[in-house]
């Protein structure tokens, strides 16, 4: 039976193709249970490497059915058929995502980005109190309602985070996400703090929103390596950004895993906490910084316009490789690199001294040359995707059809045990059935 048929079954009307991958695809659906789209990530489980079915799938159903914020992509209900298909039914985001966005837009005017910003840290905050880590932040995966709302999705790398008998974090050791937006430990292959990991990529998203630009050139792995480890931030001239703005970012990307920012810090600041006002013209000098307080000692040297000239790009995932069974002892350190062309606070929780899987190790060379991870970006598939929207009028979407783009990554999924759950008709709570 093929996947069109096996949805109507289940009550969803099969749509266009939105993305896919080696082992994975998604499609647009209409629901006749919910009255509206959603979208369908289809897993094969045969073409699917082990250690994704063994290890990613069933953490991210584990996540996906713990997870309920008003910020993070809805999942409506997952089942597996007999032939080995993992179906995930899951919230569209009808205005595309934030890197396709920007990357028409341009950067985003402070007030915007604030918003945005507050949503995604929002989002982080309740994951992490659940001691959930994303360790995939990026732009590629911020969804985008018809509100041009954030929506965080695609968990594929997110994990529970374990605990000693102390009650303090352990570490991770799996190289997880892409480069462009990975921290300085985890590219030394250290083993890092998982939600410190996530606070850098917030740092390098927000740059992003109100630059229009990466911060970092990551063609070259070791020369973005010894500029983070420098804490060099190259703010453009021509944004006019302000100083608190300027400050947050630049103590999110802090390459001290101590003196970054925490998840409540960074609600709690004066820049994130100010109410919406719009710079003035007025309020720039002739040299083109703010006249607001004094100059940060980060900003540019007067006369230059120093600042990352890598474009706005997807960024592709580092992909484990799949390893032999090993124990929790002799698992080593992983890390893979794939290239992607694009005042201090303290952490509340201290990390255990051990890793997730075992007691820290030496961190392997850093590689000259990085290996890439072929993997096809949801990006590279949407201009032939707007092609068929608008040519495919046969599909129950109605007119907006064009713009229902789930970007989720269809090639970072894994298969194993799963949990059926659904919406229930007057709860936001999925209703879990194992």
């Amino acid at each position: 039976m093929d996947d069109a048929a096996i949805l109507k079954r289940r009550g969803y009307i099969m749509g266009i193709n939105l993305g896919e991958g080696s082992y994975a695809k998604v499609k647009s659906a209409y629901s006749e249970r919910l009255k509206f789209n959603v979208a369908v990530k289809i897993i094969d489980r045969k073409k699917a490497p082990t250690d994704f079915l063994e290890k990613f799938l069933p953490r991210e159903i584990e996540i996906l059915a713990l997870l309920n914020h008003h910020s993070i992509v809805k999942t409506y209900e997952i089942f597996e058929i007999s032939d080995g298909k993992v179906y995930i039914v899951m919230e569209l985001g009808v205005q595309g995502d934030l890197l396709e966005f920007i990357k028409t837009r341009g950067a985003l005017q402070e007030d915007d980005a604030r918003k945005k910003f507050h949503q995604l840290s929002s989002a982080i905050k309740y994951c992490h109190d659940l001691d959930v880590v994303h360790r995939d932040l990026k732009c590629e995966n911020l969804l985008l309602d018809k509100d041009f709302n954030i929506k965080l999705s695609d968990f594929g790398f997110s994990k529970r985070c374990l605990r000693d008998d102390s009650g303090r974090l352990a570490l991770s050791k799996t190289f997880c996400g892409s480069a462009a937006y990975a921290a300085p430990e985890v590219l030394q292959g250290i083993p890092y703090q998982p939600k410190v990991y996530d606070i850098w990529s917030l740092g390098v998203i927000l740059y992003i929103m109100v630059c229009g630009s990466m911060p970092y050139d990551d063609s070259n792995i070791k020369k973005m390596l010894r500029i983070q480890k420098e804490h060099r931030v190259d703010f453009p001239r021509s944004k006019h950004l302000t100083g608190e703005c300027k400050d947050l970012i630049y103590r999110m990307l802090q390459p001290d895993v101590n003196r970054r920012l925490h998840i409540d810090e960074i609600l709690s600041h004066c820049w994130v906490q100010t109410k919406s006002q719009v710079l003035s013209s007025a309020a720039i000098n002739k040299e083109g910084e703010s006249s607001q307080g004094p100059e940060p000692p980060w900003a540019p040297e007067p006369g230059s316009d120093k600042m990352s000239t890598t474009k706005l790009e997807p960024q592709e995932e580092a992909r484990p490789k799949a390893q032999p069974e090993t124990s929790p002892e002799e698992e080593p350190l992983q890390v893979q690199v794939s290239r992607q062309s694009e005042a201090a606070g303290i952490a509340s929780e201290q990390p255990s001294t051990e890793t997730e899987e075992g007691p820290p190790r030496q961190p392997p060379t850093l590689p000259p040359s990085p290996a890439i991870q072929e993997q096809p970006s949801t990006a590279a598939c949407l201009s032939p995707l707007r092609e068929q929207a608008h040519s495919e009028h046969h599909w129950p979407l109605g007119a907006t059809g064009p713009a229902l783009l789930f970007l989720a990554k269809a090639t970072r999924l894994c298969h194993g045990s799963y949990v059926l759950f659904r919406l229930c008709a007057h709860s936001e709570q999925p209703r879990v059935d194992l």
